[in-house]
Order: C-alpha cells, then structure tokens, then sequence
C-alpha cells in the first residue's frame, strides 16, 4: 500500500512540474512540416512504348505487378457491359495453358493474378515471380474467348443486374451518375439487361483488340526483386506485345442545373432514404487550388471531426455518419455529399446539408477546423510515404497526370500554404449550394409530403433508370366497404378460412437465420388469447429471451432481466395469439400501396403498419417503428414463401431488416396445438 501511494505522489509530482513549465492557455504553435524523402521509382520503356517503373524493397520476400492501360472513359451505348464481360473472361486460361491447368499453376505457387479489361495484377513469393509473371503475361496476350466462358459471364451478370433490381442504393448509385454526368457520357452510363443482351462474343474480342495496347500502358512492379534482372524478365515477356492506334474519344461536356432542384427517385421498398447533394467539377491534381479544395472538403465532410457528421449524426441523430468528397479526374469529377437518413427525416437532413454547404462557402472556416484538416493530410501523408506502393504510385500519378516531378516533394508544403481565405474561395467555386442536384432515392409516400412542405426548390421525378417521369401515386382509393375488419378476414380466408383458424389454440415455429456465418435460431410460441415467447439462440446459447403470460413479461438478455411495464405492457396486452392478425382488425385502413409491383392494402395498428396483397389477401409485409440509436427507425419484415400445415397456410420466410443488418429466416418446423404448455410463459 506505501509502494502504491509513493508512485501517485510521484506521478502527481511529475504533473504540476510539467504544468509549471508549459503554459496551458496559449494553443501551441506549428512545427515545421517534416521533411520527407521521397523514394523515385527506376524507369524504363520498351520499343512497343510500355513504361515499366520498379521499386525494390527487400524486406520482405514478395513482389506485385501492376499492368494498367490508359484510355480514356470509352462510352458503350446500346452494348454496355460489354467491358466487364472482357474483365470476366481474361484470365480463364490463355491459348497455351488450359484454365484448369492455368489454375492449378497459380493455387500451386501461391499466387493472386486478377485480370480486368484494361490492366492485370499479380503477387506471389519473390522466387516464384518470374513464373507468374510470365503466366500473368501469357493470359494477357493469349487470351482464350470461347462460347461456353461467355455464356457463363452473361448469364453472372444477368444474375448481378436482378440481384440488384430493387437494391435502393444500387438504383440510387446509377440515377445519381446518371443525372450528373448524362446517359451519354462515360460516366453516366449503366449496364442493363436490354443493353446486355446487346453483346456478342465478337464484341468482346473487338475490344479487346481495341484496347489492349502497350503504347500507352504502364507495368509497376514492387518488391523483392533485382532491377536488371526484372528488366531482362519484363523485355522477354512483353517485348512481342505489338503497339497500335490508341482509342480516341470525345466526351460530352457535363452540365450544372441553372439552380438547385431536387431530383426524387421513388422506390416503394426502401425503408430509408439516400440523400445525395451533387454538383460537376472541373478540378485537376495541377491546379493551384487544388490542396484548398481538399481541405475545405475536410472541413466540411471528411469523416468524424466533418461538419455534415456533427451535425447530422452527432447533433440531430438523422444518421449513422454523413460526407462529402470531391474528385480531381482528368476528364470529368463532382462533389458530393451523400447520407442514408431514416424516411421521416428526409427533408430535415436535407435543409441541414445545404446548410452546411452554403455556411462554409459564406462564411469562413475556424483556423482550428484548418489546422485539424491540414493535420490529417499531412499525417496521412508521412504515413503512407514510406510504403513501396506509394512512392510506385505517386510515380504514376505525375506521369498519367502530367504533374511535375517535384509535386510529392513540395506536397506537404502546400498543404500547409493553404489559408482561410483560400479554403473559403474553393468552397464558392466548387461547392455549388446554388447550382446543384439534390437527389433522393427513397419511399415517396413517407418522404414527399415533408419535402414538399420544407422544400424551397423544384421537384423533379426520374425512375429507376433515371429517365423523367411523373410524381408518383402516394395511395389508391379504397374500395366501399373496405375496412381493416374486413381485409384482415380475407386473409383468413386465404391462409384456410376462418373456423380452422378459430380451432388453432397455439403454434411453435422454429426457424433459422445466418448472420456472419453464424446460425442463429429463432423459436416463437403463442397461445391463445394473448401468451407469447421469442427465443433467440446462437450456438445453443440463449441470447435473448421475451415472455408475455397475458397479463406480465419480462425480457431477457446477457443475463439482465427487466420487466415490460408501462406503454411496452399496454400493446402487450392488446395482442392477439396464436394469429396477432385477430388485433388487426381494431386497426386503421390507412391506404392502398404499391409493394414490389403489386398493390396492398395498409392496416395501422400502434406503431406497426400491415401490408396485405390486394390479389391474394396474403400478408406480405409489416414495418414496426421502434427507437433506435440514432432515434426512432422503421423496421420491416416480408413474409413469403407460404407453406400449408394442418390444412392453414404459414409463410415459411421471413426477412427482416435493421439498419445495415439483413437477416432471413427460413423456417425448419411449425407446430399446431401441440408442443406449447403453460410452462413457456413463466
């Protein structure tokens, strides 16, 4: 006990000495930015016109090899997609190497090589580098294009484009480039299954032969390797490769709108909305403000210490984390904020938003916001400097880009040359609050009725292949007659009518659902008239556990119990059991709504809405709102699959969603009046 006392005196001691010695009250000052050596990469070209740039580093036995050829952006039209079917089919063997055989030699010498349609990569253990090498060359240039490896990449990417037919954020993506850049330029393109269709195996070879040139290609190879040595490897292995006229293309000049306007994509299925606030740019790593805009973007959203994430996660609770980039390509960039905000805060997080953007082009930045941006790049920076890769990649950057050599060198100069005034100036040039497209892709009938109401601009309606179209249809009109007693006795009718479902006393179903490789099982037991249990277990471990006995219940989990009172206890008593539909029928018929391409009638019950397809009666749908943290959150859960047991009809899938976790269950057994006993609700 002395011993521990003596060392707090000891540590106390320290402290005020050091407090005497450094005057807490003034911020200390800058120190000069570290001086950096900046390794350069050895250089040579071919005959053929490959620029080949090597980097030794010995201190671990490996080395990569990056083959990357510069065209320009090529557009595709009525053939788009075209280019990730050459991606898929280079590197499935080559003319002298079978791809079993070619596979094999790869797995054997431990070894990565992927092809895409303008470049290759390989890595393996520096002694096996000359094999692979050559094997990734002999794919390059001797690529196999036979029917079959076609047929299976169209039917993959058909796959893919299904997959993601009602993916909210993959629709969004695609409409937002769509939107920016035009349907005609490069960018703005997207692959569909019309345009799929489109491409022939020729066409994959004619761009192949197109595109694949050495005379304006470049090889970079890091690592554990001997420059005269890997000179003499790169000269035999693409020495052969025959130059040849290189791909031109005229690109269509990408327009700002006139003025803000909003650009809505309704999406029936999403459960919240993606917010995008996007302008064009035309910024070059050259220019001289270019360091001024990459801070002002720091400022402004470049994660966590970003004014868009204090502001709408921190502060307003509308999202998980909110931020903004911008791009300096060479042929066509923007900027960008972008967030998923929960459906009820649509037109709050957009206000905010396009005030933080408009604050920062208005009003200067605090020299603690710049001097915490500055450090960021700059830590950054030295961090990364000492990497092999990085000194091979800031090497190709100054030559695609056409920079000058000394441009890493005096980096972090510039950097720290930035002021106030500059950072303010680069927002008003390239954070367009004035002429930018605010899209969102979300759920028109929870969101437009707000946007309109908070909106000050015009609102434009595009589909999901971002072509114009007309507001859509917020509800149906109901049918006389119609009410929520109503639909929910359809439903009974369509799952087996409504005495075999007043004869079902209780029902246990067991189902399971994976969640990061791990099973997890769910078991559900209700009786009538009010008595339930949900019991979630991973690995035979229970996790959680909720019981409700009709009139009290508690909830259960890591060994913490905790009583349902209050509100939790209320709706807990108005259920209905085996069939909590039964309590519907006391709910509201709100609407008649679209859901995936059918329409449903929507019953409001609490804080739950019900979703029954018009056609079937089947309940195909409820979203419960619940708190979350980052305030109240709309979780849904589809049913489907239905399956008949004793003669009633029971979805046997159920998908549920939270925030980014997608859980499935697929039920394993169900239960009618039997394996149910008091004793559960205990």
């Amino acid at each position: 006990m002395k011993t521990k006392i003596l060392s707090i005196v000891t540590i106390l001691f320290l402290s005020f000495t050091v407090s005497a010695q450094i005057d807490r009250t003034k911020q200390p000052k800058p120190g000069p930015a570290p001086k950096i050596n900046l390794g350069t990469p050895e250089k040579f070209t071919l005959k053929n016109g490959l620029q080949v740039l090597v980097v030794e580093n010995h201190k671990l036995p490996r080395v990569t090899a990056t083959l990357s050829i510069d065209n320009p952006p090529m557009s595709f039209g009525n053939k788009k997609g075209v280019e990730n079917l050459l991606s898929g089919m280079l590197g499935t063997g080559s003319k002298n190497t079978p791809k079993a055989k070619f596979d094999q030699e790869v797995d054997f010498l431990g070894a990565n090589i992927s092809f895409w349609n303008e470049g290759a990569r390989t890595s393996s253990l520096s002694k096996y580098f000359p094999k692979v090498l050559g094997l990734m060359a002999d794919a390059a240039f001797n690529p196999v294009f036979e029917q079959g490896e076609f047929d299976k990449q169209m039917k993959q990417s058909l796959d893919g484009i299904k997959s993601n037919a009602k993916n909210v954020k993959a629709i969004a993506r695609r409409v937002e480039n769509a939107l920016t850049y035009g349907k005609n330029h490069p960018y703005g393109e997207f692959t569909s299954e019309e345009t799929l269709k489109n491409v022939t195996l020729q066409d994959v070879k004619d761009l192949y032969n197109k595109t694949y040139k050495p005379n304006n290609a470049y090889l970079v190879i890091i690592g554990d390797v001997n420059f005269k040595e890997v000179k003499t490897q790169v000269e035999s292995l693409f020495g052969n490769w025959a130059k040849g006229n290189l791909v031109t293309q005229t690109l269509p000049k990408v327009e700002n709108p006139t003025t803000t306007e909003i650009d809505f994509i309704n999406m029936p299925n999403a459960v919240q909305s993606e917010l995008a606030i996007i302008n064009a740019v035309d910024l070059k790593m050259g220019d001289k403000d270019y360091y001024a805009a990459l801070l002002a973007n720091q400022i402004l959203g470049g994660g966590g210490t970003g004014r868009l994430y204090k502001n709408l996660r921190e502060d307003k609770g509308y999202t998980y984390g909110a931020y903004s980039g911008i791009g300096a390509d060479r042929y066509a960039s923007r900027f960008k904020t972008s967030a998923s905000v929960r459906n009820m805060v649509t037109d709050s997080a957009m206000v905010e938003a396009m005030k933080e953007i408009n604050k920062l082009r208005y009003k200067k930045a605090t020299q603690e916001e710049l001097d915490v941006a500055k450090a960021k790049y700059i830590g950054s920076f030295v961090r990364n400097v000492e990497k092999p890769r990085t000194v091979a990649n800031y090497a190709l950057n100054i030559l695609t880009n056409k920079l000058s050599k000394d441009y890493y060198k005096n980096y972090l100069k510039n950097i720290n040359a930035v002021t106030l005034e500059d950072v303010q100036n680069a927002a008003l040039k390239y954070f367009r609050g004035d002429k930018s497209r605010i899209i969102i892709t979300g759920k028109g009938i929870d969101v437009l009725k707000n946007l309109e109401k908070t909106a000050d601009y015009k609102i434009n309606y595009f589909d999901a292949n971002g072509n114009p179209t007309t507001k859509p249809e917020m509800s149906l009109p109901i049918p006389d007659g119609t009410t929520a007693s109503t639909v929910v006795d359809s439903y009974f009718k369509a799952i087996g009518g409504k005495d075999k479902v007043t004869a079902v006393k209780s029902v246990m179903i067991s189902s399971d659902a994976k969640v990061q490789g791990m099973q997890l099982n769910l078991v559900q037991k209700n009786a009538a008239p009010n008595k339930s249990l949900v019991l979630v277990s991973m690995a035979g471990n229970v996790m959680q556990k909720m019981v409700f006995d009709g009139t009290k219940g508690y909830q259960e989990a890591r060994g913490q119990k905790k009583e349902v009172t209050g509100k939790e206890l209320e709706e807990a008593k108005k259920q209905a059991a085996p069939f909590t539909d039964l309590a519907y029928k006391e709910g509201k018929l709100e609407r008649i709504e679209p859901v995936d391409g059918k329409n449903a009638y929507v019953i409001k019950h609490g804080k739950s809405e019900i979703f029954y397809d018009l056609t079937s009666g089947l309940k195909i749908k409820e979203v419960k709102t619940v708190k979350g943290p980052q305030g109240e959150m709309k979780v849904p859960t589809l049913y489907s699959d239905y399956k008949e047991v004793n003669g009633i009809k029971f979805p046997h899938k159920m998908s549920q969603k939270m925030g980014p976790m997608n859980l499935e269950f697929i039920v394993k057994e169900i239960k009618v009046n039997e394996g149910v006993s008091d004793a559960d609700f205990q």
